[in-house]
């Protein structure tokens, strides 16, 4: 059920380690918010332009966006969004030319969600 978007900058094409990243990152998940790993979706989208503020350039994101069935407490989505990029530091590699700006958000589902 957890439907995981990550948004991250081209420039770090090569390094970003996405795969081990989303393996890393699914049981972490699934053990805050008591579901299963198979449940876990991740879906890496490459952004080809990012401007962060008013820098003229060097400047790259990632966001993770985690959607979840509504229920979890304010404190478990803080706590999840903190382990998330605690995680995510570990799968970027060295970007000297880069100013790397990493974010992360917990949200409910809609209501409408279905799956097969």
């Amino acid at each position: 059920m957890p439907q995981i978007t990550v948004d991250y900058s081209a420039e770090l094409d090569d390094g970003f380690d996405r795969r081990g990243f989303a393996l890393a990152l699914h049981p972490l998940v699934a053990d805050t918010v008591s579901t299963k790993v198979p449940a876990c979706k991740t879906r890496f989208r490459r952004v080809e332009e990012s401007v962060v503020g008013d820098a003229p350039a060097g400047d790259a994101i990632v966001h993770v966006s985690i959607a979840l069935l509504p229920g979890r407490t304010p404190e478990t989505k803080a706590h999840l969004t903190s382990a998330v990029l605690d995680l995510l530091s570990g799968h970027i590699g060295p970007a000297p030319d880069l100013t790397v700006h990493t974010s992360a958000e917990i949200r409910d589902l809609d209501p409408s969600y279905t799956k097969r």
